[in-house]
């Protein structure tokens, strides 16, 4: 472990359905200020950059941005389908990512291996904070490489001895190593996962993902700000969220003018 260069990579996407908005890039921007005027005053303007297809509207101001799924990262693309055995409630059950579509939010986080040091701190903390993301209909669901038999004996340990107790949410075991390769956090050498997690929206899409090395533990607090935000422009397509916002928190417009008011309250 101690060769690996640390890393921490954070990535987060609004990706916007048919009715939801997202940023604007200047690249973007610069792009539009290029075209002859009679194609700029169109009903619509639409123009692929690189990755990126932006479509801007006459009659709203609605700037959509989405991966294209060849282009891969996951982030904005719909998340890889898994099924696969689990524990929950000392039972063994099986969980299918797909089923969760159109019903709940999913945090999904990867970790190393069961009995080792950083991951029960992570996964009884988002154990503890269950209730919260249940208020936010969010499902939380942690996954390793161990065998559903390791999960149980974990569970099954007091966590004053290093076990996590009993746990409000599924531990997914991947013995197979797929699912943590079609989320690119498996170390193939090792045959490991870092330490990914990802926010899935309820249409299945990747929202957002951090992914950090193994000695680096993650945020509850961060993760739950990140979907109370993701949730916030959801529900409000014409608005985006500044840096470190929170619930109640003013939001901004992401528009040249408009946003000056956001700026100006600062």
């Amino acid at each position: 472990m101690a060769s690996l260069a640390s890393s921490t990579t954070l990535i987060s996407s609004c990706r916007v359905l048919p009715s939801k908005s997202s940023f604007f890039s200047p690249t973007a921007s610069s792009f539009l200020r290029t075209l002859p005027s009679s194609s700029a005053s169109s009903s619509s303007l639409c123009f692929r950059l690189d990755s990126i297809t932006c479509t801007r509207s006459a009659s709203r101001r609605n700037f959509a941005v989405k991966a294209h799924i060849d282009d891969l990262p996951l982030v904005g693309n719909k998340a890889p389908d898994f099924e696969a055995e689990a524990v929950f409630d000392q039972e063994f059950i099986k969980v299918k990512l797909s089923e969760y579509i159109g019903k709940k939010y999913v945090i999904l986080f990867f970790y190393p291996l069961d009995f080792t040091f950083v991951c029960p701190t992570e996964i009884t903390a988002f154990s503890d904070r269950y209730e919260e993301f249940e208020k936010l209909n969010t499902e939380v669901l942690g996954v390793s490489v161990d065998s559903v038999f390791s999960h149980l004996a974990w569970v099954q340990t007091d966590r004053k001895s290093g076990g996590l107790g009993d746990l409000n949410y599924p531990l997914v075991s991947d013995i197979t190593k797929s699912i943590s390769k079609s989320f690119g956090v498996l170390i193939p050498d090792q045959g490991i996962a870092l330490r990914g997690l990802f926010i899935i929206d309820k249409e299945g899409v990747i929202q957002h993902s951090t992914i950090n090395n193994l000695g680096i533990g993650r945020s509850v607090d961060e993760t739950m700000r990140t979907l109370q935000a993701l949730q916030y422009v959801q529900e409000n397509p014409d608005e985006v969220c500044p840096a470190g916002w929170k619930p109640g928190e003013k939001s901004m417009k992401p528009d040249p003018k408009l946003s000056k008011e956001y700026f100006s309250a600062i």
